[in-house]
């Protein structure tokens, strides 16, 4: 009796299904037709003897038979990638496609740096850049859907390799006018908890701030409602509170026509390390790590 195995492309359908919990969205996401996608999946239904996807008009609902299908169909394809890396990784370093996750605290101030120079220096590398948060990110990472992720640490990564690119301090932001006239670092005791704001949940900077001070009271009570730097700063410009800027995006020019004024704060690990990290023992390893020079050097 033979068994049937499925093809890449079915479980790439079935995997995009399963993320995208849409048989229209999953589509687009293949590159493929609707139709496509659909036939393709009740193929692997039919041939298989199982039902692994339950539909109706409005619902598409996994069997616990496909959610475990499903999970041993990103490692298989994780797998295949990686097969595929290894014959690239053997030709010309940082060539070739390239995924990479990025952090929103990162992306806008390091990447318009390096970009350039990389696209000058390495015209045959084809880097595609998404922007997730850590959880996101490192998910993405895990299940093939990014090569490499460039984040913040300390944070729970899995089981990667990693490359740090540098330090980043932390510094706290006022309104210009700021009765409290911020010294030249500013020391935890001195942001006042009712008037913190942060970054809204999972934007990992949000933790590293919150762990920097070691007060537990401004956990409780800082406001958690930026949804970017950007926004935070503006907020602060109108005097409706102060916040936490990563050096990097001060040396952006973040605060470039407003009257915000930043300090260091002066506290125990008051910086978050910059990180290239991927997949442990990936065969493209020598490449992320040629990639994390390039990124320091910027």
């Amino acid at each position: 009796m033979s068994t049937y195995l499925p093809t890449l492309k079915q479980l790439q359908y079935l995997v995009a299904l399963h993320e995208h919990g849409h048989f229209g969205r999953a589509a687009e996401s293949c590159f493929v037709s609707q139709s496509t996608l659909s036939a393709g999946l009740r193929e692997l239904e039919s041939l298989l003897g199982v039902t692994l996807v339950e539909r109706s008009r409005r619902v598409v609902r996994f069997t616990p038979l496909g959610n475990a299908v499903v999970e041993k169909a990103h490692r298989l394809l994780r797998e295949a990638e990686e097969l595929s890396e290894l014959v690239q990784s053997a030709g010309q370093p940082l060539a070739g496609e390239l995924r990479m996750s990025v952090i929103p605290t990162i992306a806008p101030f390091l990447l318009p740096r390096i970009l350039p120079r990389l696209r000058k220096e390495r015209p045959q590398l084809k880097l595609f850049l998404r922007e997730e948060t850590s959880a996101d990110a490192i998910e993405s990472l895990h299940h093939g859907r990014a090569d490499c992720v460039l984040l913040a640490l300390p944070f729970a990564t899995g089981d990667v390799d990693k490359e740090i690119i540098g330090q980043d301090a932390l510094y706290v932001a006022f309104p210009k006018d700021d009765p409290r006239d911020p010294p030249d670092e500013v020391p935890p005791t001195m942001i006042d908890e009712g008037r913190l704001l942060l970054l809204e949940d999972g934007h990992c900077l949000r933790e590293h701030a919150l762990a920097a001070c070691n007060r537990p009271e401004l956990r409780a009570s800082a406001t958690m409602i930026g949804t970017s730097l950007h926004t935070l700063v503006q907020m602060v410009d109108n005097g409706l509170g102060v916040t936490m800027l990563p050096e990097m995006a001060l040396d952006a020019g973040i605060l470039h026509e407003t009257e915000v004024v930043a300090r260091p704060l002066k506290a125990k690990n008051a910086s978050r390390e910059i990180a290239l990290v991927w997949r442990r023992n990936s065969p493209r390893s020598d490449e992320f790590r040629l990639l994390a020079e390039e990124l320091r050097a910027g």
